[in-house]
């Protein structure tokens, strides 16, 4: 039919569009929060480019659930202003009638947001954290940026190094400043590198001195040395034995229902329906006034966006600390909206029925 494959091409159109500027923005948003917390040492700058790929999917069911949502708003909004609506309506097609060509062509991008949600959200969740852990357990020497000074794991020790460009695991004048207790010390040597035994990561330093002073009693000690060896870390890293029920997979979710599992699962499938449930809200929000040049309904479709997303998150919050079911909070908050939805439709619906009657009445009253 002419009127569903036109309204599809029209909307499918638009979507793409709108992902684009949408991927644009939001990844360049992301490329300069990971830049900024690899500049405060925080992720390795080496995994830059990975967990920038790994924040893209995170947000991808988002993005395409606000593209589609922006994609029928604005396509319906400019049949308003083009007045095509007024024509399907005089051509006995109602509100209604859109419904079914905006959800043949949403439903594959639903099915991705769905499939995203249950099965690439847990795991990329669970690659983040197994690359901010691995960076958090890395040995005292890797932390060290060259030419700069910085802290160890547990804050008790500070390093500068100068790392050699022959050998990452080499370092020149190297200076650590350590306190344990009551004893301060300042450790400074030509050279240092890295020397594995069994499982164990050793610093061994070169042609230094130590200098250890006791706070307490202001005793202090100089020695030098020839070879000074001090554990530096753990070669093999642990694997994360807890996980954040966010970095589960779906199917222990299901396993084990306890009220933070139920939480996240409420979230994972909240994304779909409200995915669906924002598509009916379109089509109600889209109408405007073709008389009337202004973006009023579009702004308040993204306020509705922005609204019903929140309304996901404290579901999670409300099943996760016991207050509701799972069932409970999707019925309630989903199936509130489907109602809201569809009485939006059925009222513009039967506004523009009216209207149209009126005029043709008037019309027949007055004829030309």
């Amino acid at each position: 039919m002419l009127f569903d494959s036109t309204l599809r091409r029209d909307l499918s159109r638009s979507f793409g569009a709108t992902l684009v500027i949408i991927l644009t923005i939001v990844i360049t948003m992301m490329l300069i929060r990971t830049l900024g917390l690899a500049a405060l040492g925080r992720v390795s700058p080496q995994d830059v480019a990975l967990l920038l790929g790994y924040e893209a999917l995170k947000q991808l069911p988002t993005m395409l659930a606000l593209s589609m949502f922006i994609s029928v708003v604005a396509t319906l909004s400019r049949m308003y202003r083009e007045s095509e609506m007024a024509i399907w309506f005089a051509s006995g097609i109602g509100l209604t009638r859109f419904v079914r060509p905006v959800l043949r062509t949403s439903w594959p991008v639903l099915l991705v947001v769905l499939l995203l949600a249950l099965f690439v959200w847990p795991w990329v969740n669970q690659r983040s954290v197994e690359l901010r852990d691995r960076f958090e357990k890395r040995s005292d020497l890797s932390r060290v940026a060259p030419g700069q000074f910085q802290s160890s794991a547990d804050g008790k020790r500070v390093f500068f190094i100068e790392r050699d460009a022959a050998d990452e695991r080499v370092g020149r004048n190297v200076f650590i400043l350590s306190q344990l207790g009551e004893v301060e010390s300042v450790t400074t040597a030509k050279t240092g590198r890295i020397v594995l035994e069994n499982d164990d990561r050793f610093l061994v330093l070169d042609r230094g001195q130590r200098n250890e002073q006791n706070m307490k009693t202001q005793e202090k000690t100089l020695s030098r040395f020839e070879g000074y060896k001090v554990l530096a870390g753990e070669r093999v890293l642990a694997s994360t034995e807890e996980l954040p029920p966010k970095a589960m997979p779906t199917v222990d979710l299901l396993k084990a229902p306890k009220p933070a599992f139920q939480g996240e699962l409420a979230w994972r499938l909240g994304l779909t329906l409200g995915g669906a449930n924002l598509l009916l809200l379109a089509i109600g929000l889209s109408e405007t006034n073709p008389r009337r040049a202004s973006n009023w309904n579009l702004l308040f479709a993204l306020l509705t966006f922005v609204v019903y997303y929140n309304i996901i998150s404290l579901t999670q919050a409300w099943v996760a600390s016991g207050k509701f079911t799972m069932g409970g909070a999707l019925l309630a908050a989903h199936g509130g909206a489907f109602a809201l939805a569809m009485g939006l439709i059925w009222w513009r619906d039967h506004a523009n029925s009216r209207g149209w009657l009126a005029r043709h009445k008037s019309m027949k009253a007055h004829p030309a």
